[in-house]
């Protein structure tokens, strides 16, 4: 690290970094073009996820009061076999290619050994992170600290112009709208419908509601699917979208965070009836475009479905993987 980046304050992230953090997003995002725009309520949801272990798993790097880079590790609460340990960070366009990534990222996977010691200390522990592909020096960074591309995640995209195919809803099954009834169902159908995706986890409700039911959460355009003769749920679709990505932008975007179909009701066009029914209701209520996000190696198919639906590829995201033991 040079001598400029020795002059930097280094502590762990708190709560109340919230904006600095949002500006530190803002500057990378004007750099890196990824189309992901944070505001200081969408910085401080993520500063309070309940697995995320700020004092044990996390540093931050100030140049007075401007935060200039950032880590963080965020530990799973059930794992089996594996546990995977998501580290996120970054680094301020001005203060790149100066070492400070490589410091944040030994900081992440120490971090994210101390919380595997913690919790899941007698199973196997691998380190990830996700980046999108074209961003300059990160596949070079992660390579130097021991870390693989394990996985691909495309972007996809639907512009919501124009009339929107009509998708049959299958036979038997109904739409129902999200509601505080239903969202327990709705945790249920991710979790079970997921269990054959690569790194997934059940998702508890305490990080249900962080995740998923917070601020950026849209219910008027989330839906379940529901088997008309026994009431049992079959699938579901729920949709986020982020203020600041709408001020930004000006456009207002759904994005499709989860689509799940249990497993007896799959190959019956559940989720092809889910999407298209999300995306007439998205248009109808002013959204701009559609977007989710797939794995390139997602077993169900969903790349094809998508593509069906009108989705076009947009960036690709790699997530680099580091094999502990």
């Amino acid at each position: 690290m040079d001598e400029e980046s020795t002059n930097l304050t280094w502590r762990p992230l708190t709560i109340g970094d919230a904006k600095a953090s949002a500006d530190l997003l803002k500057a990378m995002e004007a750099a890196d073009r990824t189309g992901e725009h944070y505001d200081e309520e969408d910085t401080l949801q993520e500063l309070v996820d309940p697995y995320a272990d700020l004092e044990r798993a996390s540093l931050a790097a100030f140049d007075g009061d401007v935060m200039v880079g950032y880590t963080k590790a965020v530990y799973k609460p059930t794992a089996e076999g594996t546990h995977r340990v998501m580290v996120d960070g970054g680094v301020h366009p001005d203060y790149r290619r100066q070492g400070i990534g490589t410091v944040l990222l030994k900081a992440g996977t120490a971090g994210a050994k101390a919380l595997h010691a913690l919790h899941h200390p007698t199973l196997k522990l691998v380190v990830e992170a996700q980046q999108c592909e074209h961003i300059p020096g990160a596949a070079e960074l992660f390579r130097s600290q021991g870390f693989a591309p394990a996985r691909y995640y495309q972007s996809m995209e639907h512009p919501l112009r124009g009339e929107i195919p009509d998708t049959a809803i299958p036979d038997g099954l109904r739409v129902e709208p999200w509601s505080e009834q239903n969202d327990e169902e709705f945790r249920m159908i991710r979790n079970e419908a997921f269990k054959d995706h690569w790194g997934t986890v059940p998702v508890p409700a305490d990080a249900w509601k962080n995740k998923i039911t917070n601020h950026s959460f849209r219910p008027e355009v989330s839906f379940l699917l529901r088997d008309v003769a026994n009431g049992a749920p079959a699938g579901m679709l729920v949709t986020m979208s982020w203020d600041a990505d709408t001020a930004a932008t000006g456009v207002r975007e759904a994005y499709f965070m989860l689509i799940g179909t249990l497993r007896e009701y799959r190959r019956r066009g559940v989720a092809g009836g889910l999407i298209g029914h999300a995306l007439r209701r998205a248009a109808d209520q002013g959204y701009g475009k559609a977007s989710l996000s797939v794995d390139s190696a997602n077993p169900s198919g969903a790349f094809g479905i998508y593509e069906k639906a009108g989705f076009e590829p947009k960036d690709r995201y790699v997530r680099w993987a580091l094999d502990v033991r």
